[in-house]
């Protein structure tokens, strides 16, 4: 089976390389925008300041023969393979992140904590958890 992926948008961060980026996401990590695409802007509607989301990205500077490695690089450590870790380098390189949502703009989203690096394509936003209307409430 073969399948495309197309990018919604792209991260926005201060972080330009691999080396760079902390190995999970930290309080003190600076809000960071998500660009999203013009034709996928709609798709925004009803998300809330404050939400909790998953954001699914594509880890493009993965190595995706990798199946083997040291968690954290920490080589004291010994290997373990990628799907017992949270390795970007994977054979997919999906990354999940779970973020909050703190404003949204005229193109995007800023969203906290978020260790991404810039330019990082974004595959999808969904909600942490649904939080639909109920009784008197009209339905979107």
């Amino acid at each position: 089976m073969d399948f495309k992926l197309v990018p919604i948008g792209e991260v926005c961060s201060p972080f330009k390389s691999c080396s760079d980026v902390p190995r999970q996401a930290e309080d003190w990590l600076p809000p960071v925008k998500i660009k999203i695409y013009e034709e996928y802007l709609r798709g925004l509607h009803r998300l809330k300041t404050g939400q909790v989301l998953y954001i699914l990205s594509w880890l493009h500077l993965a190595d995706r023969k990798m199946l083997e490695v040291h968690p954290r690089g920490d080589r004291s450590v010994p290997l373990h393979g990628v799907f017992a870790t949270r390795s970007p380098h994977r054979p997919n390189p999906i990354g999940l992140h779970v973020v909050t949502l703190k404003e949204l703009k005229e193109d995007g989203i800023i969203v906290h904590p978020l260790e991404a690096i810039d330019k990082t394509p974004i595959l999808d936003i969904k909600p942490y958890k649904l939080h639909w209307p109920r009784g008197d409430e009209k339905r979107a």
